[in-house]
């Protein structure tokens, strides 16, 4: 390839320009570039478009090359090196600096910490929520405000219900917030209308801000004593209502197959004759059991009269502590063991010791609604269901008739019958002789 002689006027000044700038640099002078010389630049040009594709995209790369000339001059090389001996030497300052940093931080936090990671002093004084408790949960006429963030329901509720409290987990959802979960204790109130999923309610956070609660979780354990006496009563009429609507679904059940198989049957249906021994022994059988119930009534009541007025009362109280004073003891003995530990064990806290929350403490957790102060209640109900009496007068006349029962055998009206005396007669035994003369 001739550089200088025979080239093309339309290429004679770019060969020129590439013979001064690369052709002389590399091979020299000369008039012409041979296939092996080209192969030569052709090599060396291709590492370096290699190398610039490699070159790392930061500000030093954009720096000119006579910059980056005058950086490798020794009086630059020796004003760094003085500028890192200065930085090292700058090191107890630096150290100086992170100690005022930490005491800063320790005279803002660590009150904070230890009141509430050492003696939960602000959980226990209730001047101020703890710095666990996520904000307040109302539900069902209450405020809840021992609550907690979980992030695994599961692991969280295997391990809380060791805590011995009344829990209520609650999926809370807020436009445009991710959907969170809490548990909260409510440790005051009945929960006779506490549903186990679905129950909603109003969850306010630290911040203020309202959340939607639905219940999706319970983990029943007492909330209080007054709950457990009534437990009893309200778990017999509990059982006598299933047994109730068992027996009646069962009858109704029955009807339906004895009417779908005369239906599959396709028989006319036959009138059947009236058995009147049939109905003679159902009403018969049904008058035994009222009668075992009045006679078991009527002995009851007889036995109560006859103690002495002062007695009565106590037969009661003795018979409602023998009911409801098992349910009693197991809740206060539960109440006395609710501990807030687990809770926070649950949550990844490392809590080495009990919390106690004990039953005054625990009812001031959970606030009950109630009137305002200076407001009244008015009973008057427009639409209100008309009583029947005949409820009533069956009450009373149940209760007249076993008195009536008792009085009458300890003798209460024997003064009112009219009845006649008898005389006393002495009766004399015949003896053998006597009967052989007559």
């Amino acid at each position: 390839m001739p550089l200088s002689h025979g080239v093309n006027p339309a290429w004679s000044a770019l060969i020129q320009q590439f013979k001064q700038d690369v052709v002389l640099p590399i091979l020299g002078e000369g008039d012409e570039l041979s296939q092996q010389a080209w192969a030569d630049l052709s090599a060396r040009f291709k590492a370096y478009r290699q190398w610039m594709q490699n070159k790392p995209v930061n500000p030093l790369a954009s720096i000119d090359n006579q910059d980056l000339k005058e950086l490798t001059d020794e009086k630059v090389y020796d004003a760094l090196a003085d500028l890192i001996e200065r930085d090292l030497n700058a090191d107890t300052a630096a150290d100086l600096i992170l100690s005022l940093e930490k005491l800063i931080r320790f005279n803002r936090d660590l009150v904070t910490l230890l009141r509430n990671y050492v003696n939960l002093a602000d959980f226990y004084g209730a001047e101020r929520k703890a710095i666990f408790q996520a904000g307040t949960l109302y539900l069902d006429q209450r405020s809840c405000e021992l609550c907690l963030r979980v992030n695994d329901l599961d692991k969280h509720s295997q391990q809380a219900n060791l805590s011995g409290a009344y829990l209520i987990y609650c999926q809370c959802t807020r436009l445009g917030s991710d959907p969170m979960t809490i548990v909260a204790a409510m440790t005051g109130g009945d929960v006779d209308d506490m549903m186990v999923v679905g129950r909603n309610g109003i969850f306010y956070d630290r911040e203020g801000k309202d959340w939607h609660a639905t219940v999706v979780k319970v983990i029943e354990n007492p909330i209080s004593v007054r709950q457990a006496f009534w437990t009893p009563y309200k778990r017999i009429a509990r059982m006598i209502n299933d047994q109730i609507q068992k027996f009646a679904a069962a009858k109704d059940k029955a009807f339906e197959d004895r009417s779908a198989a005369s239906v599959a049957d396709a028989k006319p249906p036959t009138a059947q004759a009236f058995d009147i021994a049939k109905f003679a022994g159902i009403f018969a059988a049904v008058g035994l059991a009222f009668g075992a119930l009045g006679t078991a009534l009527a002995a009851i009541v007889s036995s109560i009269v006859q103690l002495p007025l002062w007695q009565i009362p106590l037969v009661f109280i003795i018979a409602m502590l023998l009911i409801s004073g098992p349910s009693m003891l197991m809740a206060s003995l539960k109440l006395r063991q609710r501990n807030l530990g687990p809770l926070l064990d649950a949550n990844g806290w490392a809590v080495n010791t009990r919390a106690r929350i004990n039953i005054p403490f625990g009812g001031s957790l959970t606030g009950v609604a109630a009137l305002p102060k200076g407001a009244k209640r008015t009973h008057y109900d427009p639409y209100a269901d008309k009583k029947s009496p005949w409820k009533s007068i069956l009450i009373i006349c149940l209760l007249v008739a076993a008195i009536v029962a008792g009085g009458h055998q300890l003798g209460w009206f024997d003064g009112l019958i009219g009845h006649t005396e008898v005389e006393e007669v002495e009766v004399v035994e015949p003896t053998v002789e006597k009967l052989n003369e007559e």
